[in-house]
């Protein structure tokens, strides 16, 4: 592993233990309350548009504004859960990988240990069989 991705992964760590959860899905949660209520306000002004038929220069520049603020919200929400499950995935599968990849050499190293054992015993392979 890198440095840098070392580095990633301990400030991830310590950011999980602590306060650090706390702090974080207060934020993801603020986060996601603004996001409904920018896609409220966005649903809001659709509706005065529906009832007056046309819509005016400034709902359309408002309505633009808030579609990209939601946009936005919703992408960081998004991110935010992908790097969440992404470190859980570098965290625990990182060490089952190298785990089993070492296995594997320890296995190429070994000599084979079944035509070993039939030579032995060859009552044993007639019997598996």
């Amino acid at each position: 592993m890198s440095p840098l991705r070392n580095l990633v992964i301990k400030v991830m760590d310590k950011m999980k233990e602590g306060k650090g959860p706390v702090i974080s899905k207060t934020v993801a949660g603020t986060l996601f309350v603004v996001f409904i209520s920018i896609s409220y306000n966005v649903m809001e002004i659709q509706k005065r548009s529906l009832e007056g038929g046309v819509l005016n220069p400034t709902d359309e520049v408002l309505m633009a504004n808030r579609i990209l603020e939601a946009s936005l919200m919703g992408f960081a929400l998004f991110l935010a859960l992908v790097a969440y499950r992404l470190h859980y995935c570098i965290k625990e599968l990182y060490p089952t990988t190298r785990r089993t990849s070492e296995t594997a050499e320890e296995m190429k190293l070994k000599p084979d240990l079944k035509h070993h054992d039939l030579k032995e015993h060859p009552k044993r392979a007639t019997a598996s069989r």
